[in-house]
């Protein structure tokens, strides 16, 4: 399973209906957790998050993205919680978080480290990469591409047994592409039976961010694009002036990405009741759009 939960989907300050950024990936039973905005630990609270996460990843230092995280480090204290955490951001993470724990936290109970990442970053996994791209909202800002590696092709139980192959340990190795002989003789290939290779899920976040050429080029083909959408075109001045976008400019990214979903989050107070104008405004670009609200939850499917 892959999930997207919003905690957070308010811009600079938060109000009745929504926090500022907080966003968790959930995958295969591992959680993390994008942006950690004032309240987020509540929010998890409320929304049913795990606590369980080892890792946070932080798109810039802004207030409204990365104070929550003393709430958060005090709360898994409170918990008990020994294991070490690892928090990932750019340049001046290892200044900002730590000077932000040593104010906040009286005593941090566990280990935690810090690492700096650069624009075109890999951290490798379990069954994906988590990459970095360079964002446009001032100095050093990073937007996160979670990219799972392909899957194996499509195996036909059908065209095995036409060719005699007999069900067990031989349909395993020609699901793992290897070529099998059969007690005839026969050598049967793989590609006989078993289909192409097939793509694996991708997810792109942005952070706040202008538009920009980073993005379109990490969100090719994504499954879900996280764009942030904080204005309306009304407010085009407005979104270029604070390195913000608009609903239509986060709508043209996922056009010519040719992602397959938008969500819109970040979204100014003007709009937090009635996102409406934003979601109009987007769709007339690229239909496959939707306003993030907090709590909503997002399930990736595989593309077959």
């Amino acid at each position: 399973m892959l999930k997207l939960l919003f905690l957070g989907t308010s811009a600079a300050r938060p109000t009745v209906e929504r926090s500022v950024s907080a966003l968790v990936l959930e995958r295969e039973g591992e959680t993390l957790l994008f942006e950690c905005g004032e309240g987020t630990q509540r929010q998890m609270m409320r929304y049913g998050a795990s606590f369980n996460l080892s890792e946070v990843f932080f798109s810039h230092f802004h207030a409204d993205h990365f104070l929550g995280i003393i709430g958060l480090v005090r709360t898994l204290g409170l918990q008990g919680r020994t294991e070490p955490m690892r928090f990932y951001g750019p340049k001046g993470a290892k200044r900002i978080l730590g000077a932000a724990l040593n104010l906040g936290v009286e005593r941090v109970p566990f280990e935690v480290e810090i690492e700096e990442l650069e624009p075109d970053a890999a951290l490798r996994r379990d069954g994906y990469e988590l990459l970095t791209f360079g964002a446009d909202h001032g100095g050093g800002a990073l937007g996160y591409v979670l990219v799972e590696q392909d899957r194996l092709g499509k195996f036909d139980p059908a065209r095995a047994k036409e060719l005699g192959v007999p069900e067990g340990p031989l349909w395993g190795r020609l699901q793992r592409a290897e070529a099998v002989t059969l007690e005839d003789g026969r050598t049967v290939e793989p590609g006989l039976i078993v289909g192409a290779p097939r793509p694996g899920r991708k997810v792109v976040y942005t952070g706040d961010s202008r538009p920009c050429k980073a993005t379109i080029e990490a969100a090719i083909g994504a499954d879900v694009l996280v764009h942030e959408a904080t204005f309306s075109l009304e407010e085009a001045e407005r979104a270029k002036e604070t390195d913000h976008s608009t609903a239509h400019e986060a709508a043209e990214v996922a056009r010519m990405a040719k992602a397959r979903r938008l969500v819109l989050t970040h979204v100014s107070a003007r709009y937090s009741r009635d996102p409406g104008p934003l979601l109009e405004e987007a769709r007339a670009v690229f239909p496959e759009t939707i306003v993030a609200k907090d709590g909503l939850e997002i399930e990736v499917g595989y593309r077959e």
